[in-house]
């Protein structure tokens, strides 16, 4: 076979310019595993999706480009389902808590990797694990407030949870008459150690939450002076997202707020009962507050939707009428 000049010239040339730009061309083809991987997600191929995104993390181990972080978190994805799709495969979970891992290393603001971790450690119920890492995360002051805010709300939600297991039962919530009027009494638990458990979930809870309550935002704070009609698409998703997570910890504070009352009612001291009481009714009024705020930026983000859905169906009715 023949080579014309202009033939070789252009294979030198080419030649040339992969091995000068070799990082070019592995963010092609990374790019390119990439959509092929997501395609093969999306049609539930997940080994298929895992070979090609694998392809594309070996391309860029380190993360440099967005390519190489992208594949690695869409990695940890594809093992993460395959173990939802199979929990007896407890590997693939340990692959992906792995994998999820190396993209926090990249990005250590990435959120949805560290939740996934924390919701993988108790798929696993490894316990022990789980507060490790949500405590370390609680501690990250390089995180933004909200973040770290969460983390914290997740470790109060685990001693109201334990407060609640020893209040609200037969044997410590007596239903009696007063003034009239059925109403709840609580009793101390006949075991003395559950009680002292009790007042130990109650007030490591308080502390919790207290510190997540303490980095609360401006925007948090001063949530009832926004406008979600004024902000853009970005903006309402984003604010959403930060108003939720202080959301619930006001939530929890009310919560815990009550699991201090009632122990304190074990406990006799009817005064402080009936200030906590006070302090509780006025968490939970803080609450739903903030709660009214996010449900009005949802039903922004439902209306914007549904007029996008409106506009793209007259368009396609406009197409189909030419």
């Amino acid at each position: 076979m023949r080579f014309s000049r202009i033939g070789v010239l252009g294979l030198i040339l080419a030649t040339v310019l992969v091995g000068t730009n070799c990082s070019y061309y592995n963010r092609v083809m990374a790019r390119k595993d990439l959509v092929d991987g997501s395609k093969a997600y999306k049609d539930r191929k997940f080994p298929e999706a895992e070979r090609l995104f694998r392809a594309a993390v070996a391309r860029d181990p380190k993360g440099e480009n967005v390519e190489g972080k992208m594949a690695q978190l869409f990695l940890a994805r594809t093992l993460h389902s395959m173990f939802i799709g199979d929990r007896q495969k407890k590997d693939l979970a340990e692959s992906a808590i792995a994998e999820y891992q190396k993209a926090l290393a990249l990005d250590e603001k990435d959120q949805s990797s560290y939740k996934a971790i924390a919701s993988l450690y108790e798929n696993l119920q490894k316990n022990d694990e789980w507060l490790s890492w949500v405590t370390k995360r609680s501690q990250n002051k390089s995180i933004p407030p909200e973040q770290q805010a969460e983390a914290l709300t997740s470790l109060a939600a685990k001693k109201n949870t334990c407060a609640n297991d020893i209040t609200d039962t037969e044997a410590t919530k007596k239903t009696v008459t007063k003034d009239g009027k059925q109403a709840f009494q609580f009793v101390k638990p006949a075991n003395a150690a559950d009680f002292e458990t009790l007042g130990k979930c109650v007030d490591e809870g308080m502390a919790l939450i207290d510190q997540a309550s303490a980095l609360e935002t401006d925007q948090a704070k001063n949530a009832a002076r926004l406008d979600p009609k004024a902000m853009s698409d970005a903006d309402l998703a984003k604010t959403q997202d930060v108003l939720k997570v202080f959301e619930s910890a006001r939530s929890y504070k009310a919560s815990l707020l009550i699991q201090k009352m009632r122990y304190a009612e074990m406990d006799g001291k009817t005064e402080e009962r009936d200030q906590l009481k006070a302090q509780a009714d006025a968490a939970r009024a803080a609450f739903v507050a903030l709660s009214d705020v996010v449900k009005k930026l949802q039903k922004e983000i439902d209306e914007r939707a549904a007029a996008k859905e409106g506009q793209d169906a007259n368009k396609a009715g406009a197409n189909a009428a030419k």
